[in-house]
């Protein structure tokens, strides 16, 4: 098993987090902002509810709860590997065929880890979140997010993948100082050998990421009033 390198002097605060009326909100020193993968809901909450509406309310928990776990469990295995303490008899045979692919990219292309599953926050955005990784990624700092799926993914249906770890770019450089421009999304899909690996850069998704941030204070303020 490959043994990772980790940056040693980089410290990052914990907060406390909040939840009510479907939202997560972190309370940082300077206020509370809501999560970023709170925010990105508001571009598939329609297309959700419609789903629900077609399989039905059981089907739909049923999915919805299976895929919760399984991405669970996958995102454990991807923190436990860069970790250097995988024990893969703690997951179930099909967990382990999924990551399997995340961990080939992950040999093949990781170098120093600076921080996982890491809370971050922006007052410039005004959102925050928890990061799945920021490492060195073919010799360049990245965020890097993991994510799981049923079938291949198009580019054109995982805009708010990339609209979230652009939020994690500026977070990050915001808390510590380190610019990032990097985005890596790398999705295990079932029944696939390799994992499916989508490289962005950051500028390219903050314009985006700013509008759907409008679209969600928006709704907020409409659902006050």
């Amino acid at each position: 098993m490959r043994k990772f390198e980790h940056k040693t002097d980089l410290q990052l605060e914990e907060y406390l987090t909040e939840e009510g009326n479907g939202r997560r909100l972190y309370v940082t020193p300077e206020g509370k902002f809501p999560s970023i993968t709170t925010v990105l809901g508001v571009l598939s909450r329609a297309g959700i509810a419609e789903w629900r509406r077609r399989v039905g309310e059981t089907e739909a928990n049923r999915i919805s709860t299976q895929a919760a776990r399984r991405g669970t469990n996958v995102h454990q295995m991807c923190e436990d590997y860069l970790n250097n303490e995988l024990d893969v008899k703690k997951f179930l045979p099909h967990e382990r065929d999924m990551f399997s692919g995340i961990k080939k990219e992950l040999d093949k292309s990781i170098g120093l880890v600076y921080t996982q599953e890491s809370p971050l926050y922006s007052s410039y955005l005004g959102v925050a979140g928890r990061v799945d990784c920021i490492a060195e990624h073919d010799g360049r700092l990245a965020v890097i997010d993991f994510k799981t799926a049923g079938k291949l993914k198009k580019k054109e249906y995982i805009h708010s993948y990339f609209q979230q770890a652009a939020a994690y770019c500026v977070m990050f450089e915001e808390r510590t100082g380190i610019p990032i421009d990097k985005i890596v999304i790398i999705i295990a899909v079932e029944n696939e050998d390799d994992a499916q690996v989508f490289i962005e850069k950051r500028d390219n998704w903050v314009d985006d990421l700013q509008e759907t941030i409008r679209m969600y204070n928006s709704s907020v303020f409409q659902a006050e009033c």
